[in-house]
């Protein structure tokens, strides 16, 4: 702490509505929550100079909101907060003056002089900004391709981009980048964590640093190392460039964010900014022992949001990331910990009630990860309410261990229909099914079908982190080889589980980098790889380019025809009058399934039909839809499957996908009902009848 330059003058009590710092003009109202008056303490605001010296200013509280108003402060000034009160850890007590704490509301973070990339500082912010009649794109559920990225992986690499602009916000405007995701198909950027975040200190005494993010700092700050300038405060006007951008093209922006913990680590751990302000208040602690924290999150700290300040810090942070910067959704991490108000999860947690009827957030997307770790009952995958969507692990599993051969057919059917047994006991449809297989957290898709084994020696935890199960498979060589033949395998194995994923029901969400075969090495957690390892290489090949015009036909094939993208679950049921059922389920032969067809665990071989005729719902023009039949063969086998092709009398089938092709572009020609199909070894087919 340098020398105090002396207090700031004029300074007066402030807005207690108006929680962080807001310029006003002619000056900036502070307003920050902390609980240390009950402990005989205060809060000064400390406003930082350009030579390091701080002037403090005198705080007023009001009901446990410190204010004051400071003339003459604009944007650019660097500030930040000292608390004085007890550090009584057994009464939840934390309190350092020797820290300066950073505003949890503030909109721009910089980093404060000196080599601890931890310690940040709160900068004042001009809003300002031209929209230019901005709107977001409102892709409905029924619609919606998700596109998992990083901001800084997804261009690092990227060769047509100028070097300034590689890893950050303007780089995913650039127009390489906006090219590649429009012509892909997909329809909603769900960015990995973008509040501003700092590394943890483990991790820095093994040279390493956080790249994926889920170590929050900010929950209102763009996180400023992914600003293409090095200028203070810039960040915030380039994320809203982004947006804007983005949207123009046609994309959602979907922000993964992290409010089950933060980047202060265990309890033992130096103060950054929720500690210091009221340890008491913001994270959970065992009752009887109040110095000690209840983990749910494997991080250290799990934040109370059984608490009403945390929900107000919850709730204010995500209207701000939409009315301020234009965001169109959130993906929660961990988001069953954000329903622990008495320490197990509920259903009915204030958090999914102010969520459900806030007027702002009740439109946007929401999806959540639903678990967190370390509980009985951390596991609630399709448990969330009305309104939610869920990442579904379940289809993840299923579908790798479907294409390498260790499954049967029951659990897929749920999954290739939206998984009606794990959503249909909320009054939900396929939609509420995030539909992965791979995501950040694990191996890439190139890697799934390459390494059996793990291999992140990188990460300097002796290979012990990362799960030991992938459900992978190397068909025969461990890495990479030369065989043709194992080539071939594996290339066909990433379309056949790319083509599963895109033509299933419910919400489909491709993890980037995979439409062209991304590989980390077999690093299975590379959460800790700010570099190559986790960077995109765009140097792509005649296979990649393939890979990619795959994706293409298949995401086209899915937005075309809309019995792929059903709002209710499909039953089975064939009307009276009606040809055919919503959806008639086959074996190898062509016949329909029986009860033991569906539980014989060497079945290997699924087929369904679906009636372009029984559809199910009105498009945003109101006109009901109706579709060609479709006919959806996937054989896992590694011998070839010949089927009495089923359907309505005299139909014929033209073929729309076929996964032994490189592009997926078929090279059958049409065939009928009746007819004999032979399906290749380890093969995804999809052809399509138009209605008589």
């Amino acid at each position: 702490m340098t020398e105090p330059a002396g207090p700031a003058q004029g300074v007066v009590p402030g807005d207690h509505r108006r929680l962080g710092a807001t310029w006003e003009g002619t000056g900036t109202n502070f307003a920050v929550f902390s609980s240390c008056a009950a402990a005989g303490g205060h809060v000064s605001l400390i406003l930082l100079e350009e030579d390091g010296t701080e002037r403090s200013a005198l705080m007023w509280p009001e009901q446990d909101i410190w204010t004051c108003r400071v003339p003459g402060i604009g944007p650019d000034q660097r500030y930040g907060y000292r608390v004085t009160g007890p550090y009584d850890p057994p009464r939840g007590w934390r309190f350092d003056p020797t820290r300066l704490l950073v505003d949890p509301y503030a909109r721009a973070m910089s980093h404060a002089p000196g080599d601890n990339p931890r310690d940040m500082h709160g900068l004042v912010i001009d809003p300002a900004f031209d929209w230019a009649g901005d709107a977001p794109p409102q892709v409905p559920w029924s619609e919606t391709v998700l596109y998992e990225a990083h901001v800084k992986g997804l261009t690092a690499l990227h060769p047509q981009l100028p070097t300034e602009l590689r890893g950050t916000y303007s780089g995913l405007t650039a127009d390489p980048v906006l090219e590649h995701l429009t012509s892909l198909g997909v329809t909603t950027l769900e960015l990995l964590p973008v509040h501003q975040f700092v590394p943890e200190q483990f991790l820095l005494d093994r040279g390493l640093t956080n790249y994926w993010g889920y170590s929050t700092l900010g929950y209102f700050a763009p996180h400023a190392g992914y600003a293409a300038s090095n200028l203070p405060g810039q960040q915030v006007g380039e994320f809203k460039n982004m947006v804007r951008t983005l949207h123009s093209a046609g994309l959602e922006v979907v922000l993964d964010v992290v409010f089950n913990h933060t980047a202060e680590g265990p309890a033992d751990a130096p103060a950054l900014f929720l500690r210091g302000l009221a340890d008491d208040i913001y994270y959970r602690s065992d009752p009887t022992a109040p110095q000690n924290y209840i983990d749910t999150t494997g991080t250290g700290n799990s934040v109370d949001a059984g608490r009403p300040e945390v929900l107000r810090l919850v709730l204010d942070s995500l209207r701000y990331w939409v009315q301020e910067m234009h965001v169109d959704g959130f993906r929660f991490d961990l988001a069953a910990a954000l329903a622990r108000e008495y320490g197990y999860v509920d259903q009915l947690a204030d958090f999914f009630a102010l969520v459900y009827q806030d007027p702002v957030l009740a439109g946007t997307k929401l999806i959540a990860e639903p678990w967190d770790v370390g509980a009985p009952d951390s596991y609630q995958v399709g448990r969330f309410p009305p309104g939610w969507t869920e990442w579904n692990d379940k289809y993840r599993d299923t579908v790798r261990d479907f294409w390498r051969g260790g499954t049967g057919r029951a659990d897929l059917g749920y999954r290739l229909t939206g998984s009606s047994d794990l959503f249909g006991q909320t009054r939900r449809g396929p939609d509420a099914s995030v539909n992965f297989i791979v995501a950040h957290d694990g191996k890439t898709l190139a890697d799934l079908v390459t390494y059996v084994g793990k291999y992140n020696h990188a990460n300097r935890e002796d290979n012990h982190d990362g799960t030991a199960n992938d459900r992978a498979d190397n068909y025969g060589v461990e890495g990479p080889t030369l065989d043709p033949a194992i080539q071939a395998i594996r290339s066909q194995q990433q379309r056949n589980m790319l083509a599963t994923l895109l033509l299933s029901q419910g919400v489909p969400m491709l993890c980037g980098g995979d439409e062209f075969g991304r590989t980390q090495k077999g690093n299975n957690n590379a959460y800790c790889q700010d570099n190559e390892i986790s960077w995109y290489d765009w140097d792509l090949g005649t296979a990649q380019r393939d890979l990619i015009a795959f994706v293409r036909r298949a995401i086209d094939i899915q937005r075309r025809h809309p019995a792929l993208r059903r709002r209710s679950f499909l039953t089975g049921f064939r009307p009276e009058g009606a040809a055919l059922s919503d959806v008639t389920w086959f074996g190898p032969t062509g016949a329909e399934l029986t009860p033991t067809d569906w539980t014989d665990p060497a079945g290997r071989c699924l087929g369904l039909l679906l009636a372009g005729d029984q559809v199910g719902f009105v498009d945003r023009s109101g006109i009901a839809q109706q579709d060609d039949d479709l006919l959806i063969v996937l054989n896992a086998d590694p011998d070839p499957a010949k089927i009495q092709v089923p359907g309505r009398l005299g139909a014929q089938y033209v073929f729309e996908l076929d996964t032994t092709q490189p592009d997926g572009t078929p090279s059958q020609a049409p065939i009928s009902t009746g007819d004999t199909l032979t399906v290749g070894p380890r093969n995804l087919i999809v052809a399509a009848a138009p209605l008589p």
